[in-house]
This record gives C-alpha cells, sequence and structure tokens, in this order.
C-alpha cells in the first residue's frame, strides 16, 4: 500500500488527550494537543496578539504543570496554521478560519515556518492595523506588548 500522506485537517483532529509528563528532573511537564491549540487560538480576537511563550505559560498555569512543552506547542501552532490555509483554499473568509498569524514568537517577531512565511503574516497583520519594523531579516509588530490578549484558559 502506498504512503498517503495526511492532511492538515487529518493532523489537528488526530485523536489524543492532553496529559501531563514528569520529567527526570521532577518537573511537571504538559503536553497539549492540536485541538485544545487550535480552541485557543481561534478565539484571539481581531486587534489582540499572543506569543507562544504566554501560550504555553497559560496552559501550564491551567493544567497544573510547571511549564508546557515547547516543541509540541510548536508543532500544534504550525498544524493549526496549515490547516487553517487549507480552508482558505476550499472557500472559507479569513474571518472563518483560525487567525494563527495573532501568535508571534516570544520577542515579538513573526514566525518563519508559517504558510507563506512572515511576509503573509506580516500581510495580515497590517491589514488588522499592526505596525511592523524590520531588524535585520526578521519582522516584529512594534509594540506587541501594548496588544497582548489577556487570555483565560
Amino acid at each position: 500500500m502506498p504512503y498517503r500522506r495526511k492532511s492538515w485537517r487529518e493532523k489537528l483532529e488526530r485523536k489524543m488527550e492532553p496529559k501531563i509528563v514528569v520529567c527526570s528532573t521532577g518537573k511537571k511537564k504538559f503536553v497539549p494537543t492540536p485541538m485544545l491549540i487550535y480552541s485557543i487560538v481561534k478565539n484571539i480576537p481581531r486587534g489582540k496578539l499572543i506569543t507562544d511563550k504566554l501560550l504555553r505559560e497559560k496552559l501550564a498555569e491551567k493544567y497544573g504543570a510547571d511549564f508546557t512543552c515547547p516543541l509540541a506547542t510548536g508543532w500544534f501552532i504550525r498544524i493549526v496554521a496549515e490547516y487553517s490555509e487549507e480552508e482558505i483554499k476550499s472557500g472559507k473568509k479569513l474571518s472563518e478560519v483560525a487567525p494563527y498569524w495573532r501568535i508571534l514568537r516570544s520577542n515579538g517577531s513573526l514566525y518563519e515556518k508559517f504558510p507563506g512565511g512572515p511576509e503573509l503574516q506580516a500581510e495580515r497583520l497590517k491589514r488588522e492595523g499592526f505596525e511592523l519594523v524590520k531588524r535585520g531579516k526578521k519582522i516584529f509588530v512594534k509594540n506587541y506588548e501594548r496588544y497582548l490578549w489577556d487570555i483565560v484558559i
């Protein structure tokens, strides 16, 4: 049987449960799921932003862990972004998909690995009224701290 690559929807909807893993250091690590990340991202209001670090901190707090796995969270943010783009290509409007472009790196820079790269993310953020600045090869949202979403999970 030939290998068939999974769609981003299949990756998003993969059956799994969030869990807490006790590390060798004794710290509790929270491992979210793609659907959990999606449920948060789809609710980021227009005019607001969230950093990956803030998202991980809020998840750890909610689930009683010392920290949230940055690797898994990064993968799942990417899955949400790719799934949203699949939805746009199938005819959905920007307002109907999870606004992944409102997620920034912890320093306010844009994601290099989002669909369309930081250029597409920048274009969408500009359309929403955010001011962007370029430093070296990276693009940042100017004064991004002012726009951080006071997320409650």
